[in-house]
């Protein structure tokens, strides 16, 4: 959805453009990972994108200053970019389609800042395919795209003139391209999977080929001095195969093609001989893979919650439970507080007073030293709408949040519980707090 900028603070990616004194986060950050490249979008790198809303256009291979553009100047987002097979073909549509009725009959609109001032108040527009038009548009780019690509497998089949030497021996093969992949997996034990799984083999060669001469091991992906240590790391330490997590190899796999959205983990876990009928019912080998929450103002991580907030309070003075406490936050109050910070801090911001630095280390060291720890701004400025989506889409500290206090242990908290079969309308709107939905529908039965 949005640019892939690198922080080397913490390693973490972020989604977000830098405009004047604001940050613009587009979507959710997320801690210590590889940003994903988009499926097969090198091949068409030079074509142009324009606008939906103005004639601004754009090389593809630049797609995120077209994003930022939508958003600073039109203030729309559209969701999922990164799952969007065609992306010129995608805007070239809805372009057409805005001009023949207004944006509102096709985003969902959202209003910011919706407790402040009228002025302040402004309306953004997210394109996505919770409507359905926008679904079977993505859909169908996605089937097309599937047909190119195998078509060009199929290419690349019936090619003959296919000629190269091995990257480990000088042993040279014409032909067909799996005579080559089979020979490395055979007699080098390197094996990048089935050659009927590859497309593009010429270019992935290519990129391996490239690695290997700038000495950089394909797993690891270290770089090392002279091409003899090189060959030995790789041989004892077994790293004679790519690396899955790189993303820059998925353009290469029919897999990745395949499902809407699906990496080729996903769609190769989804193994159907688990889908059979099972008779045992013992789940008692099962395992839970385990989850670790990051804190708030340092890269310490884990498993444990209470170990989380324990650290928090000992090594950064911040006591949720207090701040829970002396708010009388509820459950999402206190999601949004969290979101609230991590946007705060991502953006090297403190929270307390707002002044603004140069680094999330410089930002952290203020906040202790200043003793702003524990100190938060007004309920208005946090207790937003925006802050119940997260800064941060693998953010297990928001699921180690306490919910254990019942609404309807609070003050007027009285929830009335609703039966699955009450089908006597007079009643239900006596006693939900829905009540007010079913006006119409009471009064026409």
């Amino acid at each position: 959805m949005a640019a892939c900028m690198e922080d080397k603070t913490s390693g973490e990616t972020s989604h977000s453009f830098p405009s004047g004194d604001q940050d613009w986060i587009l979507e959710p950050l997320c801690f210590p990972e590889r940003p994903t490249a988009d499926v097969g979008s090198s091949h068409h790198g030079s074509e142009v994108v324009t606008c939906v809303l103005c004639s601004h256009s754009i090389l593809l291979s630049q797609k995120d200053l077209l994003l930022k553009h939508l958003l600073l100047e039109h203030k729309l987002v559209i969701a999922d970019v990164k799952l969007i097979a065609d992306f010129p073909r995608y805007m070239q549509y809805w372009k057409k389609r805005i001009l023949e009725q207004p944006i509102t009959d096709f985003c969902s609109v959202i209003k910011t800042n919706s407790q402040g001032p009228v002025e302040k108040q402004e309306h953004y527009f997210l394109l996505c395919d919770v409507l359905p038009e926008d679904r079977v548009l993505r859909e169908q780019l996605q089937q097309n795209r599937l047909e190119e690509i195998l078509e060009q497998q199929q290419r690349e089949r019936d090619d003959n003139s296919f000629q190269r030497v091995c990257m480990f021996c000088s042993e040279e093969f014409r032909g067909n391209r799996s005579s080559l992949l089979n020979h490395m997996a055979r007699e080098h034990s390197f094996s990048v999977g089935l050659p009927d799984n590859i497309v593009y083999c010429t270019e992935f060669l290519d990129h391996l080929q490239g690695k290997l001469d700038n000495l950089q091991c394909l797993y690891c992906e270290k770089t090392f001095r002279d091409k003899t240590t090189l060959k030995d790391h790789m041989r004892k330490k077994q790293h004679r195969r790519i690396n899955a997590n790189n993303h820059e190899y998925d353009r290469f796999y029919i897999i990745n093609y395949l499902e809407l959205g699906k990496t080729w983990e996903e769609v190769q876990s989804e193994d159907d001989r688990e889908m059979v009928d099972d008779e045992d019912d013992d789940w008692s080998d099962w395992k839970a893979h385990p989850v670790c929450a990051v804190c708030l103002f340092c890269e310490q991580q884990s498993e444990n919650m209470d170990k989380m907030h324990q650290h928090m309070e000992e090594a950064h003075g911040f006591d949720l439970h207090k701040l829970k406490t002396d708010l009388d936050m509820r459950f999402y109050q206190q999601v949004k507080l969290v979101n609230y910070i991590r946007r705060e801090i991502h953006q090297c911001r403190c929270y307390g007073c707002q002044e603004k630095f140069g680094s999330k280390a410089e930002v952290i060291r203020h906040v202790m030293d200043a003793g702003h720890v524990m100190q938060l701004p007004e309920t208005s400025t946090w207790d937003q709408p925006q802050y119940y989506f997260p800064t941060y889409e693998n953010d297990a500290l928001l699921c180690a949040l306490s919910d254990s206090d019942s609404e309807s242990d609070r003050p007027g908290g009285d929830i009335p519980v609703i039966a699955e079969d009450m089908s006597n309308l007079k009643a239900l709107k006596q006693t939900s707090v829905l009540n007010h939905l079913l006006k119409d529908t009471g009064s026409s039965s």
